[in-house]
Formats: C-alpha cells, sequence, structure tokens
C-alpha cells in the first residue's frame, strides 16, 4: 500500500477543493434556470452506470503495484491472452465502459509504440507482433461497447521525462498514437501521479495540449479524472458522499460553464481484489457479493459512476473467481430492479404532472413549475412491501434537488421513510422492509423547478436492508 500513496496526488487536490460536494447556489425558484447540463456524452455515460477496468501489464508479471521502468519487456508473455474473454465477462455482469491501462507509470505499453522501445513489440509475446490494446479494442467495439483508454503521463522509464518540453512532446505523440488507431473512444483516463525524471527535474504537465490532442482525436471521447469530463469522487473504495453534486467550480478544459460551474459528475473507482494488479496471493480474496452490492448503492445509487477494476492473470485471462463474481454481481442486481411495485400506480401531485412519476418513462418528469414543498402521493391499491426506495431526476436539464423527504402510510398511520439531500442521476434510499399500501415523495428545496422522472418501489434483499 506504501506504493500507492501518491498515486492520485493531483485527484486528491481536486476532491479537496471540492469539499464535501458543496451545493451550488445563487438561484432561486423564482429565477429562470440558469444550470450546467451534461453533454450528450456525459448523459450516455451516466445512464450507463457501469464501467470497468482493466490492470494489466509487466506490474502482473512482477507481482507489484507500481514498476520502476526497468523491467525487462521479456517478462511479459500472456500466454493464452483472450480479451473477448474479458469483455464476454464485463458484458454478461451489466458493464457498459471497459477501460484498458496502456500505459502505467513504469512506462511499457501494450500497443507497439513508434515512439518507445518499451512496449509488446519487444516482448516475446506472439513473436513481437502483438497488441494488447488493438485486441481489446476489437472486442469492445465487438461487444457493442465503449472502449476506455488510460494511458498514464507519469513514465519512469522515458529518459526525457522531466525535461517539461521534451516529454509533453513525447507524450502527445503516444497520445496521437492511441486516439488513431483504434476505433471510437468513449474515455480517455489521466491519473494525476507525477514524479522525479532521471534527470533530477520534475515533470510539469502541459494539460491543455493533452486535452486539445483528445478533443481534436476523439471529440466525443469523456476526458476522465484529470480531466474535465468525470471527476474522481476522491476515494478508492467506490463510496460517493450521500449529498454527491455533479454540478462543481468549473475545471479547466470544461465544454460548457455556466456562472463559473460546469457538469462534472463523479466517477468511484475500486478494484475487485485488495490490489490494482493480479497477485496470485490475492485469488482468495475476491470482494464478497454482498461488499460489491453494498458498493453499487453507494456509488451508482448516489448519483455516480462505479469504476470496477478486474486484473487479468500472468495468462492474459480473468481467473475464475473473479469471472464468478461478476456473474452473481450482475445476477443479483438485474432481480433486484427487475420490479418495479410502483410501476402504473396512480399518482395525485400538489402540482404539475406527478403520474411521470411511475409511468415507466425516462422522457417524462414531474414538474413543480413554483412553489416548494411540494408532494406527490402514489396510492399503491394494497398494502406492497419494499425496502428500496429509487429516485430520478431529468438530469439532461441539470441536477436541482436539494432536499426531499419520502413518507409512506403504513396501516393507516403516515411514517417517514428517507429525509434525504441530492437526487441526480439514481438515489437508492435503502431500509428495512416496509409494508405500506401509499407513499409520497415531497420535494422540500431546490435550486431551480425540480424535474423528477421516476419514483420507484423494489424488494431486493440487500445488504443495508436486513
Amino acid at each position: 500500500m506504501a506504493e500507492q500513496a501518491g498515486r492520485f496526488s493531483r485527484r486528491a487536490v481536486l476532491a479537496g477543493a471540492l469539499g464535501a460536494a458543496a451545493a451550488p447556489r445563487g438561484i432561486s425558484m423564482v429565477d429562470e434556470p440558469r444550470l450546467p447540463v451534461p453533454t450528450p456524452e456525459q448523459l450516455a455515460w451516466q445512464e450507463a452506470e457501469l464501467s470497468m477496468f482493466f490492470h494489466f501489464g509487466v506490474n502482473t508479471f512482477t507481482d507489484r503495484e507500481w514498476g520502476e521502468g526497468t523491467e525487462d519487456p521479456a517478462i511479459f508473455n500472456p500466454e493464452r491472452f483472450d480479451a473477448e474473454q474479458w469483455v464476454d465477462a464485463a458484458k454478461q455482469a451489466g458493464f457498459k465502459y471497459l477501460i484498458l491501462t496502456a500505459k502505467h507509470h513504469d512506462g511499457f505499453c501494450l500497443w507497439p509504440s513508434r515512439h518507445t522501445k518499451h512496449s509488446v513489440a519487444a516482448s516475446p509475446w506472439r513473436g513481437g507482433k502483438g497488441d494488447v490494446l488493438g485486441d481489446f479494442a476489437r472486442a469492445v467495439h465487438a461487444a457493442k461497447l465503449k472502449l476506455g483508454i488510460y494511458i498514464s503521463p507519469w513514465d519512469r522509464h522515458e529518459p526525457c521525462y522531466g525535461d517539461s518540453p521534451a516529454y509533453n512532446k513525447h507524450f502527445v505523440a503516444q497520445l496521437d498514437e492511441v486516439l488513431t488507431r483504434y476505433g471510437e473512444v468513449g474515455e480517455v483516463w489521466f491519473d494525476g501521479a507525477c514524479g522525479e525524471g532521471p534527470n533530477g527535474k520534475r515533470q510539469e504537465y502541459a494539460w491543455d495540449d493533452f486535452y486539445a490532442t483528445v478533443r481534436k482525436r476523439q471529440p466525443k471521447a469523456l476526458i476522465a479524472i484529470s480531466g474535465p469530463d468525470v471527476r474522481w469522487v476522491g476515494n478508492e473504495d467506490g463510496y460517493a458522499r450521500e449529498t454527491e453534486w455533479s454540478i462543481q467550480p468549473a475545471p479547466n478544459g470544461a465544454r460548457a460553464v455556466v456562472d463559473g460551474k460546469a457538469w462534472w459528475p463523479a466517477e468511484c473507482d475500486v478494484s475487485i481484489r485488495p490490489g490494482w494488479f493480479w497477485h496470485p496471493t490475492e485469488d482468495a480474496r475476491v470482494k464478497p457479493l454482498d461488499h460489491l452490492l453494498d458498493i453499487y448503492f453507494r456509488s451508482v445509487g448516489r448519483n455516480s459512476m462505479l469504476l470496477l477494476n478486474v486484473p487479468p492473470n500472468r495468462h492474459g485471462l480473468l481467473a475464475d473467481p473473479d469471472v464468478a463474481r461478476l456473474a452473481e454481481f450482475g445476477a443479483s442486481v438485474r432481480r433486484m430492479f427487475g420490479q418495479d411495485l410502483a410501476r402504473g400506480k396512480r399518482v395525485t401531485s400538489s402540482s404539475g404532472n406527478g403520474g411521470a412519476l411511475t409511468d415507466g418513462r425516462p422522457a417524462t418528469h414531474w414538474s413543480v413549475p413554483s412553489g416548494l414543498p411540494a408532494s406527490a402521493e402514489v396510492d399503491l391499491g394494497a398494502p406492497v412491501t419494499f425496502d428500496v426506495v429509487c429516485t430520478r431526476e431529468q438530469i439532461s436539464r441539470s441536477q436541482r434537488v436539494e432536499a426531499y423527504r419520502v413518507d409512506a402510510r403504513v396501516d393507516g398511520e403516515w411514517r417517514t421513510l428517507v429525509q434525504g439531500s441530492t437526487i441526480g442521476r439514481k438515489k437508492l434510499d435503502r431500509m428495512k422492509p416496509v409494508t405500506a399500501d401509499r407513499v409520497r415523495l415531497t420535494l422540500e428545496k431546490a435550486l431551480a423547478p425540480p424535474m423528477v422522472t421516476a419514483l420507484s418501489l423494489y424488494r431486493t434483499g440487500a445488504p443495508g436492508t436486513e
């Protein structure tokens, strides 16, 4: 773990600057809404909910987390490498964005780069003719999923690292390679780690040049973490905050800025194992299913994206324990949310079209044009038992709700189940099983007229509902 202490140095600064996800200010209910909204690519990314990381490289063969950049490429030889196996396991579990560590801090490239000899071309794998990134990209595209590329600016092998102008030119050239050879890229993932080069000088990254290269070569790609489109949530546990805003102080390079704010949603990264790369001693330490499901509720269920790392082993395959756990996870999520107990039920509201909350149509929403608090009551027709309340905002029109409450009528008496803050793309509130015949959503505070697209009820048996 000591090796990882500086891994997210720039992300830690960003998280600290954001604080505890403070709410945007300066807009009242009577104002014409002027809020940041997601780009089509950011919206599609948030709707996808699940992305997967694949940490793979020389560290897989040295049993380390961080390489030194001095590793002999001869150690890299995944004789049974099968990117289709990785992609199939991810797709079956419901993951939509798949990200490969094309170059980690050791500088070893999983594609045959023209700008270094430290790559798969110098390895014995496939006689030096292999291209891990190429095979991975083809498998992702064939499965109709989104390709993500992690390429580390920190390079412990490259001699010019630390000579800022020279290395930045080198890195842009490598970035240009991975963005022009492998089809459409959905996400470019920049870690912010930085270290001293062989010449003792500290590298200063030309972030504006890096962003410009992505925008030019892959204009639809999201630039994540050390980037303006997607931000780090602030920890490696996979947990978002209970109050998680997608509206944030505008980062450098943001596509659209409104009154100093931008749409900058959170991504929650976590590994299925203790480490990020595969280690033989961790085959028995894959996270239990209940732990993964708890992570889902505290990431996807808190207006964020879950990025789960599943590291391939030295054979070039996902290990059996990981594949089995992914299958369990995907099946459990599908089961838990397979039946919305409020779907199609009659709704009465104090204002606006409350019926949109239960019609199952993502394009419709309950809009409250003015005056809060406002309530919408769902008549379930008969007592129904549930343990999860799901609410969603119409985030294509921004994130607006600052405070809400959910009440239920149990044995003829109303009781409060949830006293919440933000909703965003999806909010999942867990509780012990409740049997009620009516449920009421009250919107108490908002940045602008709220637009809530769903109020759903589920009986899940999920961890946290016992």
